[in-house]
C-alpha cells in the first residue's frame, strides 16, 4: 500500500544526493522522500547517458524503491532523461511508472519544464555545467515543451563527481556568471550539483528566479502527489511568486 507521505527518488551514482535529506528537514511536515541509487558511468556523454536511463536501469531503481512504499516516483537525473528527446523521455517515464506498479512518475527534465510553466516563465538562460554538446540537448527539450532559451552556456565538466566536488562559493559563481538580463529566470540542470542550500542566496544576487536540478526534482514529487505547498528557504518556486 503506497504512503502518502513518501516520495521516491531514483539517484545515479553519488554525487550531490544529500540535497534530499535536506529538503525533507526544509519540508519538515513528515514526507519523506526516499532515495535509491542506480550505477553506471557518470560521464556527462550522449551514449553513457543513454545507458543511464535505460529501462533496465530505472526498472531496477522502482524495485529498489518499492520497500519505502512511494505514492510518486521521480527519475532525479536532468541529462539521463532530455538526452532521449520529448517523445523519448516520456515513454522513459510511462515505463518508470509501469516498473513501480501505476505510481505516478517523472523526471527532472519534465520537472524544469513544469516548474517553468508554474512560475509563468516564458524567456530563461541555462547555466549548465555539462559539455557543449549535453547542454544544447536541454535547450532543445526545453524549446518542445514551450520554453524559449535566451542564452545558454556550458562549463564543459565531463563527469558528475567533478560536479559534486564543487564548493558552494564555486556553484554560486558559475550560476552567477552566466546569468542573462533578458531572461525571466535562470535553469541550473544537474542533479550532481548541491544547490538546494543555495537558491535563496542565488535569487536574492540575480534578482530573478533560479530553478535548480534537485530543487525542481523534490518539487515535481510534490505535485505529482498533490503536495506542493509554500516552503520558507527553497526559492520562488516554492512560494509562488517571482523573486
Amino acid at each position: 500500500m503506497p504512503d502518502s507521505r513518501a516520495i521516491g527518488f531514483i539517484y545515479p551514482d553519488h554525487a550531490a544526493e544529500d540535497d534530499y535529506p535536506l529538503a525533507e528537514r526544509m519540508l519538515g511536515d513528515g514526507t519523506r522522500l526516499a532515495v535509491e541509487h542506480i550505477y553506471g558511468t557518470d560521464l556527462h556523454a550522449v551514449e553513457e547517458l543513454l545507458d543511464l536511463g535505460s529501462p533496465e536501469r530505472l526498472t531496477q531503481g522502482a524495485q529498489l524503491l518499492s520497500r519505502h512504499q512511494p505514492s510518486a516516483v521521480v527519475w532525479a537525473c536532468t541529462s539521463g532523461s532530455f538526452v532521449y528527446g520529448w517523445e523519448g523521455a516520456r515513454e522513459q517515464v510511462a515505463s518508470l511508472s509501469e516498473a513501480a506498479g501505476g505510481l505516478p512518475a517523472s523526471s527532472t527534465s519534465f520537472a524544469f519544464v513544469h516548474a517553468a510553466r508554474a512560475l509563468g516563465l516564458r524567456r530563461v538562460a541555462v547555466a549548465a555545467s555539462y559539455p557543449d554538446d549535453v547542454a544544447k540537448l536541454f535547450v532543445e527539450f526545453l524549446a518542445a515543451g514551450g520554453i524559449d532559451v535566451v542564452g545558454m552556456s556550458s562549463a564543459d565538466i565531463d563527469t558528475a563527481a567533478e560536479v559534486g566536488r564543487l564548493s558552494p562559493e564555486e556553484v554560486v559563481e558559475l550560476v552567477a556568471e552566466r546569468n542573462r538580463g533578458d531572461a525571466d529566470a535562470l535553469l541550473v540542470p544537474d542533479t550532481a550539483m548541491r544547490t538546494v542550500a543555495l537558491v535563496e542566496a542565488m535569487e536574492q544576487r540575480l534578482g530573478k528566479p533560479v530553478l535548480t536540478a534537485n530543487q525542481v526534482t523534490v518539487w515535481e514529487g510534490l505535485r505529482l502527489t498533490g503536495a506542493v505547498r509554500d516552503v520558507a528557504g527553497l526559492g520562488a518556486l516554492f512560494n509562488g511568486k517571482v523573486a
